[in-house]
């Protein structure tokens, strides 16, 4: 076959600074993680000595303030830094993704006193976030949580179950919407709960079709007491505080999945180049060759789709409907792209001797999480034709 090594993306970065950050990602990404990536997907390993490391390279706060132990980077640099880190392993950039929404909300509403006690360790610390905001019964209408958090003098004590949580029961803190009112997006407020908070437990994780690495669990809250000072923003807030949070993170899963199709993109152009049938390289074979330039096509699309959307919230400009559109066609031309890499290596590709498969397993989650594709559809029509009749 042929040892062709996949030429890095030429990426458009606004300084030097950005430019050597892009390079150090890449070694580690070589060094670290993707030699690692099948091995310790199959046997649903959790890489936390990456995320330490990560974590110590300053590269899990990067698009947050300086002042509290981030980065100082705009989007446009971290998400291109997601999706390197995907490429290499999807539960790497997306646990980076979600660590960066579990951060979101304090960063964003909490005070300076709040900031200055729990930022520098969340972000530079080495800590690990999750976010709270599923359950059982609410996904797609998150307005409908049932999860209380009921006032006993300086304390809140949060009882109810949060369900799809990436990181359930290894992150070491939770951002937390709960019911703190009367039904509705109004009645929600958000918490910053540890992760070793008496009476929070977590169940056995879910039995998933791809990304085995990356724990996906229940979490249980049975009277986890909470003290005020660790609510983020004001009472009724919340609802507010998770859509900010979740237009940013919609940015990080295109990125994820723009990063999972180019390494598809290259793994199936080092096989057309290596494998030879009727005495040429399949690669010169028209039909492929269009296949390849569709794959490269949508992934570019894609790659500037999230990079405008983020340019727009680096300006501090609305960024709500670019943010789902860039969520929604990144992650579709994923799933196409996989799934055309998964053609093209043939026999091969559907064997777990070559990343195909798995790339085109873990494309599919990115269509879901987050918002589903559909969810992204319903925002982008209210942003065109304002909300539906009722």
């Amino acid at each position: 076959m042929n040892d062709r090594a996949p030429q890095p993306v030429d990426r458009q970065l606004p300084t030097e600074e950005s430019r050597d950050l892009l390079a150090l990602v890449r070694e580690i990404a070589q060094r670290e993680i993707r030699p690692h990536a099948a091995e310790q997907e199959e046997a649903g390993h959790f890489p936390r000595d990456v995320f330490s490391l990560l974590s110590e390279s300053g590269l899990l706060g990067l698009p947050y303030d300086g002042e509290f132990g981030g980065g100082d980077q705009p989007y446009e640099v971290y998400l291109q830094v997601l999706e390197e880190l995907a490429a290499a392993r999807l539960t790497v950039g997306l646990g980076v993704s979600v660590h960066s929404l579990a951060c979101h909300g304090l960063a964003g509403y909490g005070t300076k006193e709040q900031k200055a006690a729990h930022l520098p360790a969340m972000l530079g610390g080495g800590l690990l976030g999750a976010y709270c905001l599923s359950e059982p019964s609410s996904g797609s209408d998150a307005a409908s949580l049932g999860t209380k958090a009921v006032r006993d003098g300086d304390d809140w004590v949060i009882t109810g179950t949060k369900a799809w949580i990436t990181h359930g029961g290894i992150a070491d803190f939770y951002t937390v919407l709960a019911r703190t009112g009367g039904e509705g997006p109004k009645g929600i407020t958000a918490f910053l709960v540890p992760g070793d908070a008496e009476g929070l437990s977590a169940a056995a994780p879910e039995k998933k079709m791809g990304m085995k690495g990356s724990p996906t669990a229940q979490l249980h809250f049975d009277g986890v007491r909470v003290p005020d000072a660790r609510r983020i923003g004001e009472e009724g807030q919340g609802f507010t505080i998770a859509l900010a949070a979740l237009d940013a993170g919609r940015l990080g899963i295109a990125a994820c999945a723009i990063g999972i199709a180019q390494a598809a993109l290259d793994e199936s152009l080092a096989y057309a180049l290596g494998r030879k049938q009727f005495n040429r390289p399949i690669a010169d074979f028209q039909g492929l060759r269009f296949m390849l330039a569709d794959m490269a096509t949508k992934i570019e699309a894609g790659r500037s789709l999230y990079l405008a959307a983020a340019r727009l919230r680096d300006a501090g400009k609305p960024f709500s409907r670019q943010a789902a559109m860039a969520k929604l066609f990144c992650t579709d031309a994923a799933m196409a792209v996989t799934t055309d890499a998964v053609q093209i290596l043939g026999g091969y590709g559907y064997t777990a001797d070559f990343p195909a498969e798995r790339l085109m397993r873990e494309a599919k989650v990115l269509q879901i999480v987050e918002g589903t594709n559909q969810i992204q559809r319903v925002v982008i029509a209210r942003h065109l034709a304002g909300p539906e009749s009722r």
